[in-house]
């Protein structure tokens, strides 16, 4: 098994741009996981589900947070503004649709840019990807079949 040493000298050698691109599809990730926990915990008090997404998000770390961070730069971030169709959601089920895709998307991004440099870091987001769409499917028809 890797070495935790070995695994910040990986992130170490990263680009600023590719540490950026790591750093905000980590916050997207857990953001999303984070929003439909809460509405498991707090909306429906279904605690399995809302358990299994905090182990879940708990996940979702990579280390040298510091060097992620400083390549963080959210004033000047392109897109940075909502579009109409973010700013609509219609109920809680458009919430959990939304945010189980925009964590499956970023878990996507953190598993191919991790290939350039540590495919078992790389794997461990593609397990988290799929650990995703398996609990996107269990919880949505659990709490929404018709």
């Amino acid at each position: 098994m890797e070495s935790l040493t070995q695994r910040n000298n990986t992130i170490h050698t990263q680009s600023p741009q590719t540490l950026r691109i790591l750093d905000a599809n980590l916050n997207r990730l857990r953001e999303g996981i984070r929003v439909v926990e809460d509405i498991l915990r707090y909306g429906f008090n279904h605690k399995d589900f809302a358990l299994s997404l905090k182990a879940l998000r708990h996940q979702c770390k990579l280390t040298s947070y510091f060097e992620l961070l400083n390549t963080r730069n959210s004033q000047k971030d392109v897109l940075k503004t909502s579009t109409k169709y973010e700013q609509t959601r219609k109920n809680l089920e458009n919430i959990f649709i939304a945010n189980f895709k925009r964590s499956q998307e970023s878990a996507r991004v953190l598993e191919e840019i991790l290939k350039l440099q540590n495919i078992q870091e790389s794997e461990r987001f593609k397990e988290i990807r799929y650990t995703l769409y398996t609990l996107e499917k269990e919880i949505l028809t659990t709490l929404f079949a018709p």
